[in-house]
């Protein structure tokens, strides 16, 4: 199905979203369901987005990765999030986050030791979040102590996305807890060091093959040289990383809208009630017609957002704004398309009720919906002091 918002790609970028589309059709639709009774991400579906091309989207082709753009991306994870926002979401971390995290921060030799693994067959965490750190993201308890050749890292990490099945972490830990959030200092972690060891896995709600778990620390040893950046600026990398990870979450919420959109046309179009189909009942085509037209507003949310980011220009309020915007109308399309199916839509024979437990999340993670209101006031504020 084609949008008119469509129009402004290029050549190469309508290629890789047809491409895209027809793997997740071919090869993640099939297993969807499955992996979310499972709650467990198929190892083909992983190795296929590999093969793919589709976890180095903004790595440069030097490095192993496919050179492209943050919007790129955008459409690769919205593609996903049509078919299944789980497998939207592993790609998304690995690239918006983690991959950006190298590709702004990295050494030379940090880029050369890591890409050619993260663009080819190892899965990356973005480890932040912790027990008592969520949207007060800095108050961070996870310890580095300098010792000689290497950091000893202790503590312990909550609600890691793609922790189950990544191979390399990013880190966030305090050395200097006197100096506050300016002792924070991001670490790469790969999962052989000594102490480290991933724990718990969460029975989530929704997204269920994307595995969410705790990670452990007891004195693992880290060579300083994978400190990533400088030590002491682990909150700049945080933020800004997290600045460019919402448009990512917005490409992933209005995939999400528009798969259980295109799910629920399908359906009435061919319900027949009284005679005629359910999609010609003007009771309907109003409720339709206007989730239709909220997540094109959403997707041009996302899209503006991603070509200001890719430009080199201001988008810190954009993205806030899409992130925020597309996961309300993620939440209350998938909801309107439980109810667009009747009784089937609360069963699990379709895949409404599924896009519905999914939606959740968009208003929760990278920044709940109250912290993105929180950013766009304070943008506003500075626009008109």
């Amino acid at each position: 199905m084609t949008h008119p918002a469509l129009t402004m790609l290029s050549e190469e970028e309508e290629m890789l979203r047809e491409s895209v589309a027809q793997f997740a059709k071919d090869q993640i639709q099939p297993r969807a369901l499955a992996m979310d009774h499972a709650a467990k991400m198929d190892p083909e579906i992983i190795k296929g987005c590999f093969d793919m091309g589709l976890m180095g989207i903004e790595v440069p082709v030097e490095y192993g990765g496919s050179g492209m753009s943050i919007f790129s991306a955008c459409l690769t994870i919205e593609e996903l999030a049509k078919i299944d926002p789980s497998v939207s979401v592993a790609v998304d971390v690995q690239n918006t986050l983690v991959n950006n995290a190298f590709l702004r921060w990295g050494t030379e030799a940090q880029k050369k030791k890591y890409f050619p693994r993260l663009v080819s067959d190892t899965m990356a965490s973005y480890c932040l979040s912790e027990p008592n750190s969520g949207s007060d993201a800095f108050a961070l308890a996870c310890r580095a102590e300098l010792k000689g050749d290497h950091y000893l890292l202790n503590g312990t990490k909550l609600w890691i996305t793609n922790g189950g099945e990544a191979g390399i972490f990013i880190v966030f830990a305090n050395v200097n807890p006197v100096a506050g959030y300016r002792g924070i200092t991001a670490f790469i972690v790969e999962r052989g060091f000594e102490g480290f060891t991933v724990g718990k896995k969460e029975d989530k709600l929704g997204i269920r093959a994307s595995s969410t778990v705790e990670l452990s620390f007891e004195n693992v040893p880290v060579p300083v040289e994978n400190v990533l950046g400088e030590v002491g600026k682990g909150y700049k990398i945080a933020i800004e990383t997290l600045n460019e990870g919402r448009i990512g979450i917005g490409a992933q919420m209005i995939g999400l809208a528009q798969g259980a959109f295109n799910n629920a046309m399908s359906y009435m179009m061919e319900r027949k009630q009284f005679g005629k189909r359910i999609a010609d009942f003007q009771g309907l085509q109003f409720q339709y017609a206007q989730v239709a037209t909220d997540i094109m507003a959403a997707r041009l949310m996302v899209y503006n957002a991603a070509r200001l980011k890719d430009a080199g220009r201001p988008f810190i309020k954009e993205a806030a704004m899409a992130k925020l915007y597309s996961s309300q109308v993620a939440e209350s399309a998938a909801s309107r398309c439980v109810e667009f199916h009747g009784g089937v839509g609360f069963t699990k024979e379709f895949p409404a009720e599924k896009f519905y437990r999914d939606a959740k999340i968009g208003s929760i993670y990278e920044g709940t919906s109250n912290m993105q209101l929180q950013t766009i006031a304070k943008m506003l504020q500075n626009e008109h002091s």
